[in-house]
């Protein structure tokens, strides 16, 4: 059985969020982080479009999200649907790690002013924290 990369996990919920017609959600597209001291270390601007340091799978996890778009280091995501029921976004994404493709199912809760949780129950509980990166 296959482990889902946090980082998938927090992409999806951010694109859940940000497509939200709630008048609560931020626009979340740009980068985030799960250590906000670590934006650095993993994102750079090229041609004023948001990447990926070279090095930036050696740090804490990042996403980039544009729009239905949510790209990780290693994987890269695209919303199918979400379901937003007041309290939670509920994100289906269909994500491929380059060699195979599957379909995602994610919660992002906004925590805060430019923090976000993303969770999700399967295979195993995780929940994460992630931080948006000044850029």
């Amino acid at each position: 059985m296959r482990t889902i990369n946090p980082l998938v996990l927090l992409a999806l919920l951010v694109l859940l969020v940000a497509q939200s017609a709630s008048t609560e959600a931020a626009d979340l597209n740009g980068a985030w982080a799960i250590d906000s001291s670590t934006c650095g270390d993993i994102f750079t601007k090229k041609n004023n479009k948001l990447a990926f340091k070279q090095d930036a799978d050696l740090h804490a996890g990042g996403i980039i999200v544009h729009g239905k778009q949510i790209t990780g280091t290693f994987q890269k995501c695209t919303i199918k649907s979400l379901h937003d029921d007041g309290r939670d976004v509920r994100v289906i994404a269909a994500c491929s790690d380059g060699i195979a493709v599957s379909d995602m199912e994610f919660d992002v809760k906004i925590s805060g002013e430019n923090k976000i949780t993303l969770s999700s129950k399967e295979p195993v509980p995780v929940e994460t924290p992630y931080f948006r990166c000044p850029m």
